[in-house]
């Protein structure tokens, strides 16, 4: 190899990492940044009765997982897609949905069991596995993982945050 390529395979080396390093610098820069606790609080304060009925829906629902505007997904039969009146009634989707644009929400969710701990994500980010939320719940059990505020909090999908909002509602992140 001459002493020219060695230079150009440098060169070309060097202006790849800068290139890398620009794409993941704009990436960081044009990221939208999670929406502060004082707006969410506010925001569920204003849209409260909306909250409350989702919770109620989602508390009655009991085979359903999650609910957004691409669909639902049930549990028993398995099902997830826009629904037709064989999977899920059509006219409660509509009414899930006209509620979670009341509340500022993207899609509710709700685990297994009599009251299934439902919740109204209202901000996401990210894509695939890397992914990050805030959501705000309703739930029966207080949980062990409070934190001071969500505004600063850094602790992964694995060790998601709570922070109390009134009686049994939450602001949840895995920010």
């Amino acid at each position: 190899m001459t002493e020219l390529s060695k230079k150009n395979i440098k060169l070309v080396g060097i202006i790849f990492l800068f290139g890398i390093m620009a794409f993941g610098g704009c990436v960081y820069l044009l990221a939208p940044r999670p929406p502060k606790e004082i707006g969410l609080v506010q925001n569920f304060n204003e849209h409260r009765a909306a909250f409350e009925q989702l919770r109620n829906m989602l508390q009655a629902d009991t085979n359903l997982s999650r609910v957004a505007s691409w669909g639902v997904e049930t549990r028993k039969p398995f099902f997830l897609g826009y629904p037709s009146e064989n999977n899920f009634p059509t006219g409660r989707f509509k009414q899930y949905l006209v509620l979670l644009k009341q509340a500022n929400g993207y899609g509710g969710v709700r685990s297994e069991g009599t009251n299934g701990d439902p919740g109204i994500m209202v901000w996401g980010w990210g894509f695939a596995g890397n992914t990050r939320h805030i959501w705000i719940y309703w739930l029966d059990q207080t949980p062990t993982n409070q934190i001071p505020t969500i505004d600063r909090y850094h602790g992964g999908y694995e060790n998601i945050g709570f922070k109390h909002i009134d009686q049994n509602w939450y602001l949840a992140t895995d920010l």
